[in-house]
Formats: C-alpha cells, structure tokens, sequence
C-alpha cells in the first residue's frame, strides 16, 4: 500500500499537490490545474482543505526520493 507523502522534489508550495500526483499516479500539473480551479469555486474551501493537509500530510522521508519519473521521456 502507497502512503501519501508531501513531496520533497516536486513541490511549488509546500509539495501536497506534487505528493498527491504521485500517490495518484498522474502528472503533478494535472493535480494542480485541477486544485486551481477547485479554488475559484468552491469559495475557499479548498484553500481550507490545502492548509490542513499541509500540515497533516507528512514530509517524505529523506530516503524515498524517487528520480525515476514515470512521465520522463528518457
């Protein structure tokens, strides 16, 4: 079983989407395109949701970076 960890390499803020996208197994820009849009209609809620989770999710532990990308075209 996967566990969800915020991400420590493919982050912009505090790495929940990227974390999320790998736990999901898409591209993390999916994950935030649809985390943006949620933003403007839900009214904050979302924001909300983030915040939280940010300070939930834990941080992915040092030895777990993965640099195997499974969308690199290499």
């Amino acid at each position: 079983m996967k566990k969800l960890y915020r991400s420590a390499t493919d982050k912009q803020l505090s790495g929940l989407c990227g974390g999320l996208a790998q736990w999901l197994g898409v591209d993390s820009t999916v994950v935030r395109l649809i985390a943006v849009v949620a933003v403007f209609f839900s009214f904050g809620t979302v924001v909300a949701l983030y915040l939280i989770a940010s300070l939930i999710v834990p941080k992915e532990p040092i030895g777990s970076y993965s640099y195997d990308d499974p969308f690199s075209p290499f």
